[in-house]
């Protein structure tokens, strides 16, 4: 038998005050975009924000629907943005906030699984990685700086050769 470990480090700050001044606007920007967010069934709104290697920034918010589970996370809607605005283009990095309507706010929340591969998709195809910031609208700031370290044994189109 053999036996593996996968292991990844991030960086916590305390605040967005602890950032500089390009990932703290980019999170703000994020948090911001919790206020376009269609939740009215689970009332929980995620906004996110994309810088780019162009320069460009680029924004989303989750989406739900009545017809549960076709809705669309903040992750998604961004990453269809930037690719229908900006195709090819690699993202520097996504911040991603959210404000739960229902309770606290003040911690950092990771993508759902299904976003997860799509921003590990995303990545892959454009051979750069995705340099993650994560937060409530208030509270600690995790930073990744590889998005794929989120989906260890990930499956690949490497695993459809």
């Amino acid at each position: 038998m053999q036996q593996k470990e996968v292991r990844f480090e991030y960086d916590i700050y305390d605040s967005i005050q602890a950032l500089d001044k390009a990932d703290a606007n980019l999170l703000e920007q994020a948090r911001k975009n919790t206020a376009s967010a269609y939740a009215p069934y689970s009332e929980f709104k995620v906004g996110a924000a994309a810088l780019l290697a162009n320069g460009e920034m680029v924004n989303g918010s989750n989406q739900e629907n009545a017809s549960t589970p076709v809705g669309l996370c903040a992750e998604r809607v961004l990453l269809s943005a930037i690719s229908s605005l900006f195709p090819d283009t690699a993202i520097q990095t996504m911040a991603i906030s959210f404000h739960n309507m229902k309770g606290a706010s003040d911690h950092p929340i990771s993508p759902c699984g299904i976003c997860r591969q799509t921003i590990l998709e995303y990545q892959i195809r454009l051979k750069h990685p995705i340099r993650l910031i994560l937060s409530g609208m208030e509270g600690e700031v995790y930073i990744l700086p590889d998005a794929a370290q989120l989906l260890p044994l990930s499956f690949t189109s490497n695993d459809m050769k």
